[in-house]
């Protein structure tokens, strides 16, 4: 198996933002893409108006790709911030307002996957208030997706980049996913594989594969060291995708990927242009 078996989308947060955000799924189109994935856009408003919303809507509908991924608001990212929901006071509250608003926005455009960052620790708070906290917020990011029929997903980051992220396992996110599922009997939550944060934690990526295929609901790459494009690093991600695919995973593969000092559409020598087409 090679990258040509796979289902690649293109995260617009990472690549392509030399463009406004309004031109950047035609670009990822014009790349050869057929589908796009994105962090919450308004960095500053969990609940922008209609105007922002229809706009967005209308240039990935205009640019004829799919959204497969967007994340819920979580606050400044990329920034210091890595979620709101455990964080007490204005940002949780400012997830939960944003709870409907982003489930909404997904469902008109067909996208089944919703990611929630967990966030960072904060001084003077009992990480156990902040769990309780998260597991609240999260059981209510489940309804919202159930509600659209989509899953809720919940990922590990990296320590060295994150070092107030609780989540730097993948066994601690997928511990994440058990509570939420249990709590919310939903079943709808599941695990965000991201390979880079994965590898830079020194996991043993074949064996969390092995292991946590069938809780994963999304995975993204960049090679490693450095956040590059797939060739720029020492990651074997063809290998490890071909992996994924024999433990039965079979959906989409977020690039995730630093374009480097070079334009977006410059950054992807590494896969056929024909492979960036699902058959």
């Amino acid at each position: 198996m090679g990258f040509e078996d796979q289902r690649f989308n293109v995260n617009l947060s990472i690549l392509f933002t030399e463009l406004p955000l309004l031109e950047r799924p035609a670009a990822a189109a014009a790349a050869g893409f057929t589908a796009v994935e994105l962090w919450w856009p308004w960095i500053d408003s969990p609940t922008p108006g209609r105007s922002e919303l229809d706009a967005l809507r209308t240039a990935i509908e205009d640019a004829g790709v799919r959204l497969t991924g967007l994340n819920f608001y979580a606050g400044l990212l990329p920034g210091p911030d890595r979620g709101a929901l455990s964080v007490p006071g204005a940002e949780s509250d400012r997830f939960r307002a944003n709870a409907d608003v982003a489930a909404d926005f997904a469902g008109s455009l067909g996208c089944t996957a919703l990611n929630a960052l967990y966030g960072n620790r904060v001084d003077g708070v009992d990480p156990a208030e902040q769990d309780a906290l998260a597991l609240e917020n999260l059981v209510l990011a489940a309804r919202a997706a159930h509600r659209i029929g989509a899953i809720l997903l919940i990922e590990a980051l990296n320590r060295p980049e994150s070092p107030r992220y609780p989540l730097v396992s993948a066994s601690a996110a997928v511990g994440v996913v058990d509570k939420v599922n249990e709590a919310s009997g939903l079943a709808n939550a599941r695990f965000l594989m991201d390979l880079y944060h994965l590898s830079k934690n020194g996991e043993d990526l074949p064996a969390v594969i092995d292991r946590y295929t069938s809780a994963t609901g999304h995975v993204q790459i960049a090679d490693d060291p450095g956040r590059g494009a797939p060739g720029t690093g020492s990651l074997p991600l063809e290998e490890l995708l071909g992996r994924l695919r024999e433990a039965g995973y079979d959906g989409w593969v977020g690039l995730e990927y630093k374009p480097g000092d070079r334009p977006s559409s410059e950054a992807f020598a590494w896969l056929p242009r024909a492979a960036r087409r699902p058959s």
